[in-house]
């Protein structure tokens, strides 16, 4: 951007240029994006260092706006988490490429074959805060699936964005392929934003949020393209009475404090009364003692003194930190009719031995994910063999969970014939 251009001008640069390479991207051989994708895992690699320094820039400047914890973790990038990246890339370019696949194909009596065939979606706006790593997920699924990309990540990532930023394009250079192809806003300006929601309908398809609730409400509300995301991620899990309670323990520790700041992290646990005697004790103790807060029921507040009374309000909170609300259910049709009302339609676990009762969770829960005796920190595309995602949607039209390669395509219908003309 130079000092006389103006945020729209800039923005309309970025649109301009983005329209023009999606022909070029959506003719691109799956060899090449898969070259390009592979520079790229390497240029990540070869700038670790980098990449590490631009992110103590963003470390230092987020600590000093005083970011809570769990931000400051989705912030952090150390050489695991680096090199997590240059992996995750190398999987999305080990996928099936899925741009011109047939998904069905049948003969009508006239003899007209038809066929439904994958095509990239268009050009994509990703607007994200905090996590640094979206910059590399989202411009390879992209990439991968067709589909040219303008990537505006929050001000607090910003050094570490370009630097991602920089080994993408990389990437695509080494495979003759336009670097325009991955664009990164390069303002922090929040008028860029706005630009994005109103003002390139011309040239966006879709837009996908990542971060707060805040943002993705401004999205959801303001957006004048379709808009694929979730608004909380109120994940739950419920312990049946038919638990193993080893594994009861672990689950719940692991979906509650592996990560708090992700949207996979349990904010809600739910006991089957029937198990309060066995259960309730040894799973608030080991919460307890790990040092996270649990807010509970009358029955939970019993178990430990430590234990918090609950609101209402509790039960619809999404936390991002050490805290859970906790509460006793009668049985497993109790604990679907409190994810009904409360959850955010995420993703929710039961811990059980019984088939018959987990088969009844599991098609009774309207989640976009539902899991049986797993965590729900599994809520990760990387974890469903996708490479990568760039968000789980909780959405019913379209797209809906992990959004990976094949969620960011459409179709469109090829038909075949031999002369035919329509009586």
């Amino acid at each position: 951007m130079t000092r006389a251009e103006s945020i729209g001008e800039l923005m309309t640069r970025l649109g301009q240029a983005a329209v023009a390479t999606q022909p070029l991207l959506a003719r691109a051989t799956p060899a090449q994006k898969e070259s390009a994708l592979r520079h790229a895992a390497a240029a990540l690699r070869r700038s670790a260092v980098a990449i590490g320094a631009a992110n103590d820039l963003d470390m230092e400047a987020a600590r000093q706006k005083g970011l809570s914890g769990a931000m400051l973790d989705r912030l952090r990038l150390d050489a695991d988490r680096i090199e997590g990246m240059a992996r995750g890339v190398e999987d999305i370019a080990a996928l099936a490429d899925p741009i011109g696949t047939v998904s069905a194909e049948w003969q009508r009596p006239n003899g007209l074959v038809i066929q439904r065939v994958r095509v990239p979606l268009g050009v994509i706006g990703i607007i994200y805060e905090s996590r640094p790593n979206v910059t590399a997920d989202a411009g390879a699924l992209c990439l991968k699936s067709g589909n040219p990309v303008i990537l505006r990540g929050g001000s607090e990532s910003q050094h570490s964005s370009r630097a991602i930023h920089a080994c993408l394009v990389e990437g695509l250079q080494a495979a003759g392929l336009p670097a325009e192809c991955i664009q990164l806003v390069p303002v922090t300006d929040r008028e860029a934003v706005g630009y994005m929601l109103s003002g390139m309908t011309e040239y966006l398809d879709v837009l996908v949020p990542r971060g707060g609730k805040s943002l993705v409400k401004r999205v959801q509300d303001e957006a004048r393209v379709p808009v694929i995301g979730h608004l909380e991620g109120n994940c739950h899990v419920y312990v049946d009475r038919d638990a193993d309670l080893g594994m009861a323990i672990a689950i719940v520790h692991n979906a509650k404090l592996r990560r708090t700041g992700i949207c996979g992290s349990a904010e809600t646990l739910l006991i089957d009364r029937a198990a309060v005697a066995t259960h309730l004790g040894p799973i608030v103790r080991d919460l307890l003692d790990a040092g996270c807060e649990v807010r509970g029921d009358e029955t939970v507040q019993r178990a430990d003194p430590r234990v918090r009374p609950a609101s209402e309000d509790d039960w619809y909170t999404e936390y991002l930190d050490s805290i859970i609300a906790a509460r006793i259910v009668d049985g497993v049709d109790a604990a679907i009719a409190h994810i009904a009302k409360y959850g955010s339609a995420h993703t929710e676990s039961i811990v059980t031995a019984d088939d018959a009762t987990a088969q009844r969770f599991l098609e009774g829960v309207d989640s976009a994910i539902v899991l049986h005796n797993a965590s729900t920190q599994f809520a990760d595309g990387g974890e469903f063999g996708m490479g990568a995602e760039i968000g789980i949607s909780t959405d019913r039209f379209h797209a809906r969970g992990p959004v990976g390669v094949e969620q960011l395509t459409s179709y469109k219908y090829v038909v075949r014939g031999k002369g035919q003309v329509r009586s």
